[in-house]
């Protein structure tokens, strides 16, 4: 039996209220998140690492761009960014750092072999995916220099996984590899295009868009600059401060690499621990909370830092904290305490290192990657396992003298972030799907109530058919026993 007119006009307004519940959902869940934080890890390929630092190429690797190293022959780098689409699985990260390798050198004092692999960038999309990198090399033979960015420099292997549904934080682990054609020119022709190379492994944050939240006054934020940016009235180029106390200072030190390695590698199988508010920034310590004097005019500095790092393995037992950072004359001087086999010795001078032009530049004095060599203090602290003279990782120091001025930033790992070495790849070669990118569920109870409230609407649009129904036919409902 047709409805009348109003009842038809009811079920037609239900309906409608129904769709609109249901759309705000749909539309949520199509929302692309941003990739904030996070690492890669890649060892490249690991013979190539072999042979540059072997008895053939005789040279050597370097870390750029607070790029640092894990476990045994990976490279990790850092502060991902990018965006993940959990509906489409579409993702796309770029991770900063690079590896400078050098190699064969000639009597003029250059290398033969000269590359720099920086920025990768990870990009899946449609069952496939390609890691991107900007390139520097120098070809065999010609010796001509090629700077490229965004290379496409191998194709992954993700057929089996599905990138679709993930939470925070995205991971993969042991992605198959194989070198382009693009990226066999790029890598000077050492390797012809399909070589196999080192498995990738991933670990990015993920963070849903924030909800808009409209002001009654517009903010500098709402424009996309910084909240706390200075007034167009004030003077672009301030006085220097008078010497004074720090406003805020910090001081970056990943004391040497090679120790690092040792530390967590099969001869000692050790770790370290930060304490007291260090923090890890990859291939190097940050100890913050710089208390102390600094004269921007003399550019001197005598400052004290928060943190504190322990390294411990096989017969190794080393803490350095309260670290101390003294600037005169362009040279500064970087001490710590040091405690090792029960007893502790105060403020060691243990690295020295140039700091010249240690005045603020829109508020901000910093020495960035200064190369340090141990002192005769530093080479006992080590017990030895170094020589006085001996080069060790570079100091990074930021002093901000003025409200407005930030300290850089630490290089970003995202969560989950420890200095242990990772697991080694074991990627799966059988047609079996590979596990899924690794996913939460949402916090949110939003989906929930939405599927709460649709389920009402419809049970309220069947029981006003049903009741109109009856209302027409004059019938009378039949009862049915309880359940």
């Amino acid at each position: 039996m047709l409805l009348s007119r109003p009842a038809r006009a009811l079920a037609v307004t239900l309906f409608a209220a129904l769709l609109a519940a249901l759309v705000p959902a749909s539309a949520a869940h199509a929302e692309s998140r941003t990739v904030q934080g996070g690492r890669l890890d890649w060892g490249i390929k690991s013979s190539f690492q072999s042979y540059v630092t072997g008895p053939i190429a005789q040279g050597d690797w370097g870390l750029t761009g607070g790029a640092a190293t894990v476990g045994g022959s990976q490279f990790r780098f850092h502060s991902a960014q990018g965006s993940y689409d959990p509906e489409t699985g579409v993702f796309e990260a770029a991770f900063s750092g690079g590896v400078h390798f050098t190699g064969h050198r000639k009597a003029d004092g250059s290398n033969e072999l000269d590359l720099t692999i920086s920025r990768p960038r990870i990009r899946i999309q449609g069952g496939s995916g390609t890691l991107y990198a900007d390139m520097a090399s120098k070809a065999k033979g010609s010796g001509r220099t090629t700077v490229s960015s965004r290379v496409p420099l191998a194709t992954l292997d993700v057929g089996g996984i599905d990138m679709r549904g993930g939470g925070s934080p995205v991971s993969l682990a042991g992605v198959p590899a194989r070198l382009t054609a693009q990226g066999a020119t790029a890598f000077a022709g050492y390797y012809p295009a399909g070589t196999s190379l080192d498995p990738v492994s991933l670990t990015v944050d993920v963070r849903s868009p924030r909800k808009a939240t409209p002001s009654a006054t517009p903010t500098t934020e709402s424009t996309g600059a910084p909240s706390e940016a200075p007034s167009a009235t004030a003077s672009s180029t301030p006085s220097a401060p008078a010497a004074g106390s720090l406003r805020a200072a910090a001081v970056d030190w990943g004391v040497r690499r090679t120790f690092r390695e040792y530390v967590t590698g099969s001869i000692s199988q050790g770790t370290w621990t930060l304490a007291d508010g260090a923090q890890d920034g990859g291939a190097l310590f940050r100890f913050p909370d710089g208390q102390g004097t600094y004269d921007p005019r003399k550019g001197t500095l005598d400052a004290a830092f928060a943190g504190s790092v322990r390294f411990t393995g096989a017969h190794l037992d080393l803490t350095l904290g309260k670290v101390t950072v003294k600037v005169s004359g362009g040279t500064g001087t970087l001490g710590a305490d040091v405690t090792s086999a029960g007893r502790t010795e105060k403020a060691v001078p243990l690295v020295t290192f140039t700091a010249r032009g240690l005045t603020p530049k829109n508020g901000l004095a910093a020495v960035i990657e200064a190369p340090a060599t141990l002192t005769e203090g530093g080479a006992k602290a080590f017990g030895g396992m170094y020589k006085a003279g001996t080069a060790m990782d570079p100091v990074s120091l930021a002093v901000a003298v003025d409200t407005k001025a930030r300290l850089p930033a630490l290089p970003d790992l995202g969560s989950d972030a420890k200095p242990t070495p990772a697991a080694p790849a074991t990627p799966s070669t059988s047609a079996a799907p590979a596990p899924a990118a690794a996913s939460e569920p949402s916090s949110s109870p939003t989906g929930l109530y939405v599927a709460i409230g649709a389920g009402a609407l419809l049970a309220a649009a069947v029981a006003v058919f049903v009741a109109v129904r009856r209302g027409r036919s004059g019938s009378t409902p039949t009862r049915t026993p309880s359940a």
